[in-house]
């Protein structure tokens, strides 16, 4: 893949990129109607594998927190559209890199001295780029170590790029304005802690820390000698990202441990800690033949305030929808349902958060589950696709959920997948609400 020389900085020249982005999908628009003009059997699908490829290349020159939504969005299986989900995942860890003198600017910017003043070798090729940063490898004293180091001007252009990202997303995600905006805060804060790599770092030591005592699990170790505000260094971990290690074929009892120290790591994480990785994506993990799960990047954490955790967890028991007022003070305290709602509002939506609810936390009412069910993950593609063509979803001036609840619901939602992958059976049942 070809390197970049420069990632543009300036807001105007951002915006140009991104403004440039737009004629193209627009371009695409007119080229597409005007094939269906001639032949109707035109399809759809090539007019969003055409916007998918100009937009995802508009991002990748520009990385940061326009690529991150990207990056985001492809993890949203059912909502955004294949052609799309496919393109974006490369944000994951396949995004272009920078160029070997860049690299080095930035080591001489931030260390005081080029990489080979600090290592025996290093790479001058990115073993794997995403959003904010790219990966090279390194040795020291025979030691193989992985370098992160974060792109320049990234966390500056973080507010800009949101704003002006915000299009694409809204009309992807068929949300409504209210939602997106509500989002944008919370998501805007998170990227900023991504580029806080000293605030990673720290992290990164805690969390792996935390939780060494979870079976299957490995985490690298931490050079805070070799790290700065733009690096983070730390072992180099072997292993294969989640598609190449199901080509290997493993076994059934290798998925399963596998995916049960997957969500050992979460359930810990989310109960013990109230803080957990909430960037639970296949680039962020890597898997061994023997049933192990490599993890190595703590850029996004959400930690849990007790007054979403308590509400948020509360609705596990099924109980509780016997009290109606009680499910809606608890829809109320989720902003699910607002203070201010009408009686049709109350009687269209908490239902409809009662069914989804009920999907969502099924894991949790099992000893165990069997996430290799298509039937279950069918329901639930098939549900999301019904809410997006709900005028009553699409036409709400009202944000429904908790700012909160974007994290920790995508971290449930990354968590499910990656085990839908796996078609691991997970013991999911021992912890009591």
């Amino acid at each position: 893949m070809k390197s970049q020389e420069r990632i543009p900085k300036s807001r105007i020249e951002r915006a140009a990129h991104i403004a440039g982005a737009g004629v193209k999908v627009g371009g695409n628009y007119i080229k597409h109607y005007a094939k269906k003009m001639v032949n109707s059997d035109v399809q759809r699908e090539e007019l969003h594998r055409d916007n998918a490829g100009d937009i995802y290349e508009t991002l990748s020159k520009l990385k940061g927190s326009a690529l991150k939504v990207a990056q985001m969005m492809s993890m949203d299986r059912g909502i955004l559209p294949q052609e799309y989900q496919e393109k974006f995942q490369l944000s994951q860890y396949s995004a272009p890199p920078l160029s070997a003198p860049l690299v080095a600017q930035i080591f001489r910017k931030s260390l005081g001295n080029s990489p080979g003043a600090f290592f025996d070798e290093f790479t001058q090729n990115a073993v794997a780029a995403a959003s904010i940063g790219q990966v090279h490898k390194a040795t020291k004293n025979s030691k193989e170590l992985a370098i992160k180091i974060q792109y320049p001007g990234i966390a500056n252009s973080i507010g800009s790029d949101l704003r002006m990202v915000k299009p694409f997303a809204v009309r992807l995600l068929s949300m409504n304005k209210n939602d997106i905006d509500n989002y944008f805060d919370e998501i805007e804060g998170k990227l900023m802690e991504e580029t806080n790599y000293q605030l990673e770092l720290q992290r990164s030591i805690e969390l792996s820390q935390a939780c060494a005592h979870i079976s299957n699990l490995q985490f690298p170790e931490y050079y805070p000698e070799w790290s700065s505000d733009k690096i983070i260094t730390m072992d180099w971990l072997n292993g294969l990202h989640l598609k190449e290690f199901l080509a290997t074929k493993p076994t059934q009892e290798v998925r399963n441990s596998i995916g049960q120290a997957l969500w050992d790591f979460y359930d810990f994480q989310i109960h013990e800690l109230k803080m957990v990785h909430a960037d639970p994506h296949p680039g962020n993990f890597l898997f061994t033949p023997d049933g192990k799960v490599n993890i190595f990047d703590f850029g996004c954490v959400k930690v849990i305030p007790d007054r979403f955790y308590t509400p948020y967890f509360r609705l596990v028991d099924r109980s509780i929808y016997n009290n109606t007022e009680e499910t809606h003070s608890i829809f109320r305290e989720l902003e699910l349902l607002h203070e201010d709602d009408s009686a049709g509002e109350i009687a269209f939506f908490a239902p409809l958060f009662k069914q989804m609810i009920d999907m969502l936390t099924l894991p949790f009412t099992c000893e165990t589950f069997d996430f290799g069910d298509e039937r279950y993950f069918g329901g639930i593609y098939q549900f999301a696709d019904n809410l997006i063509e709900m005028p009553e979803i699409r036409n709400s001036k009202k944000a429904r959920g908790s700012r909160h609840s974007l994290y920790i619901n995508r971290t449930y939602y990354g968590l499910y997948h990656m085990l839908f992958d796996l078609k691991a059976e997970v013991v999911t049942g021992k912890r009591k609400f």
